[in-house]
C-alpha cells in the first residue's frame, strides 16, 4: 500500500456557481430538492433551434474511452487531428473520436513525471464563505483532482462546497491507500463518495500519471484537456442530462453514481501539458485560447501554478464581459435560449506540464 504522503498534498478550495443537473431516472416528489439541482442562469428560450451541442456526449454507464493519437506521439504539428485543421471554424473544435485503441508509447527507460499546480478564483459573491469548488494535488502519487459543487443548494440552505471539498477529502485518503504507482481513478472516486456524508452535490474529475500514460474519470461538465505543441489533442466530453443540467454527485445513491462518469487511458509524451479545471473555466474558453496560454507560458519557462494563474485570469475577464461569445454562450444559444457573453463563475485551474526524469527548470513568474 502506497505510504502516506500528507506533506506532499495540495487540498484548494475553490469558488462556483451556477451548476446543475437532472438525474437521469430520477423523479423527486420534493420539489424544493429539485429546485436546488437545477443551474440559476438567467436564460430567455427562443424559438426552438435544431443542431447538437457541441459539448460532447453523455453515458449511462462507466464507459472506457480509450485512443490512440500515434500520429501526434512525434510531437508533429502536421496531422488530421481537428485542433490543427485549417477547415476548423474558429472556437468550435470537434471533440476526438472515442474509437481508437490504447497503444502504449514506448519512451525507452524514461519515466513520465507529473508537475502541477493551481489557482482558483472566487465567484464574487462567494467570496466570505470560499466558494463551492474544491481540488487537490497530490505530489507523489502524481494525481489530480477537481470537484464542483452545485450552486443551486444555496437555495434551499444547502453550501454544496462542503460536498465537494468532503469529496476530495476523501478522494485523497482513497489515493493512499491505492497499490504505489496503481491509482484507479474509478476506484478512487467510488471509494471516496462512498465516504462522502455532507449535503449538496457535485462534479468530479480525476486524473493520474501512470507507466500507460495519462487514466482518468471525468463525471459532470468540470474536466480536462491535454495540449501538445499548441493544439489540444483530447477534451474529455461534458455529461450532462440537458443543457446546463450536468451529471453529478449527491451522498447517497439520489443522483448519478460514479459508475456514471467515463473513464479515460490517453497516451501521452514529455512535453505535453494537461489543464483540468471546473465549468468556470472550460464556459467561458475555448480550447484553443487555453492552448495559447500554455503555448506562450511554456515557452516563457513559466511553472504550471503561473501558467494556471494566467488561464484563470484570462477566463474571469471573459466571464465579466457581456459582449464576447464564450462556449457557454454558443451552448446556450444551440438548446434555444437567447445568452450573450461570459458566464461569471467560480474558476478552478489545475495544470500539469509532462515531464521526463531528466529535471527542467522554470520560471516562477
Amino acid at each position: 500500500m502506497a505510504t502516506s504522503a500528507s506533506n506532499a498534498v495540495l487540498l484548494g478550495d475553490v469558488y462556483f456557481d451556477d451548476v446543475a443537473a437532472k438525474p437521469s431516472g430520477v423523479r423527486f416528489r420534493d420539489r424544493t430538492r429539485r429546485a436546488a439541482l437545477r443551474a440559476t442562469v438567467n436564460l430567455t428560450r427562443l424559438q426552438p433551434l435544431n443542431g447538437l451541442l457541441n459539448f460532447g456526449c453523455s453515458t449511462s454507464d462507466a464507459t472506457w474511452r480509450s485512443w490512440n493519437p500515434s500520429s501526434l506521439l512525434v510531437g508533429t504539428k502536421h496531422s488530421s487531428f481537428p485542433c490543427c485543421s485549417a477547415e476548423t471554424t474558429p472556437h468550435v473544435q470537434p471533440l476526438a473520436s472515442s474509437t481508437f485503441s490504447v497503444d502504449q508509447t514506448n519512451f525507452g527507460a524514461e519515466r513520465l513525471k507529473l508537475f502541477s499546480g493551481s489557482c482558483y478564483l472566487p465567484h464574487p459573491d462567494k467570496e466570505d464563505y470560499g466558494g463551492e469548488d474544491a481540488h487537490f494535488i497530490c505530489v507523489d502519487e502524481q494525481t489530480v483532482g477537481v470537484a464542483d459543487g452545485v450552486g443551486g443548494w444555496a437555495d434551499v440552505g444547502v453550501n454544496a462546497g462542503l460536498f465537494a471539498r468532503e469529496l476530495m477529502s476523501h478522494s485523497v485518503r482513497a489515493i493512499e491507500e491505492e497499490p504505489k504507482g496503481s491509482v484507479d481513478p474509478a476506484r478512487v472516486l467510488e471509494k471516496a463518495h462512498s465516504f462522502t456524508k455532507a449535503k449538496g452535490s457535485s462534479t468530479a474529475c480525476i486524473i493520474t500519471l501512470t507507466d500507460m500514460g495519462l487514466h482518468a474519470i471525468n463525471l459532470g461538465d468540470s474536466g480536462f484537456i491535454v495540449i501538445r505543441d499548441g493544439c489540444t489533442i483530447f477534451r474529455s466530453p461534458v455529461q450532462q442530462h440537458d443543457f446546463n443540467f450536468t451529471y453529478q454527485l449527491e451522498s447517497g445513491n439520489g443522483c448519478d453514481l460514479p459508475s456514471s462518469g467515463e473513464v479515460f487511458m490517453i497516451p501521452v509524451a514529455p512535453g505535453d501539458v494537461v489543464v483540468a479545471g471546473t465549468d468556470g473555466l472550460f464556459d467561458n474558453l475555448y480550447n484553443d485560447e487555453v492552448a495559447e496560454v500554455v503555448l506562450h507560458a511554456v515557452g516563457a519557462g513559466l511553472e504550471p501554478q503561473v501558467t494556471a494563474q494566467r488561464i484563470a485570469a484570462l477566463a474571469r475577464q471573459r466571464a465579466q464581459d457581456r459582449n464576447r461569445q464564450t462556449p457557454f454562450s454558443t451552448a446556450a444559444h444551440e438548446a434555444g435560449f437567447y445568452y450573450y457573453g461570459g458566464k461569471l463563475d467560480d474558476i478552478t485551474v489545475v495544470v500539469s506540464y509532462i515531464t521526463g526524469s531528466t529535471c527542467v527548470s522554470f520560471s516562477p513568474s
